[in-house]
């Protein structure tokens, strides 16, 4: 059977994922939390735990050190803040930076030669919707998913023709403790909203990246919003973001 990496695989859109994938793969899911992981794995019928903290700059190299190959990278791990910049936590901010960024970069670089040697091979780096436009009130956060989404284009084209595919999961708010570990649950952007759930969104990511589709947005909203941001003055985008993401 094929070999699946799952970062973040604890709770959330990553854990969905792994529920997924297990069905044809040999998954390995990787989160801080042993605890967490070792249920899911028990759930799954076995699949291998690595408990690592990868915002720890030293976290992708201790996971690769324990697995050298897998045929599937999802890189999912990753959180966000909600506070004006300058009164953010600084060593929140580096965590975010190197979870969401580094994390995901080491990661993709140790495993594709792998994959382009064997021909074959595929990667899903988690973006979202924040990947199109600046965002007020969670400007790093935006930033770090903004670069997820380049760099996942980036590699897609780079690795055309190869048998390795590359796709960025651009989900919008979703039902999955993000929220909440973001301390955002009082923000526009989610406050009484019913949202997709974890669940949805991993299945059509699945499905996404097995088509080998580059970009994947789902639901229709997300696509306009995508799409729109194109088309609208910045300063207009900007403004809007702001309020959105903002309680007031």
């Amino acid at each position: 059977m094929p070999t699946a990496l799952v970062t973040g695989a604890s709770s959330g859109i990553g854990l969905e994922i792994a529920r997924i994938l297990a069905k044809d793969h040999d998954v390995t899911l990787a989160a801080r939390s042993a605890d967490k992981l070792d249920a899911l794995a028990a759930e799954l019928g076995g699949a291998r735990v690595v408990a690592v903290d990868l915002s720890e700059p030293a976290g992708p190299r201790r996971l690769v050190a324990e697995l050298p190959a897998v045929d599937v990278l999802v890189n999912n791990a990753g959180f966000a803040d909600w506070s004006p910049f300058a009164e953010a936590s600084e060593s929140k901010l580096d965590e975010m930076i190197e979870l969401n960024v580094g994390a995901p970069t080491r990661l993709a670089r140790a495993y594709l030669p792998g994959m382009l040697e064997r021909g074959t091979g595929r990667v899903m780096n988690l973006a979202s919707t924040a990947a199109f436009q600046p965002g007020p009130l969670m400007a790093v956060y935006y930033a770090t998913k903004a670069y997820v989404l380049s760099f996942s284009e980036a590699l897609a084209e780079e690795t055309r023709g190869t048998g390795v595919t590359v796709t960025a999961l651009c989900p919008g708010p979703t039902a999955s403790g993000f929220q909440a570990r973001a301390e955002m649950e009082d923000s526009r952007l989610v406050k009484g909203r019913k949202l997709p759930t974890s669940a949805e969104v991993a299945a059509y990511g699945v499905k996404a990246m097995n088509r080998g589709d580059v970009v994947a947005v789902p639901g229709l909203m997300n696509k306009a919003m995508a799409a729109s941001v194109r088309f609208s003055p910045r300063p207009a985008i900007r403004r809007i973001v702001h309020r959105v993401n903002d309680a007031k």
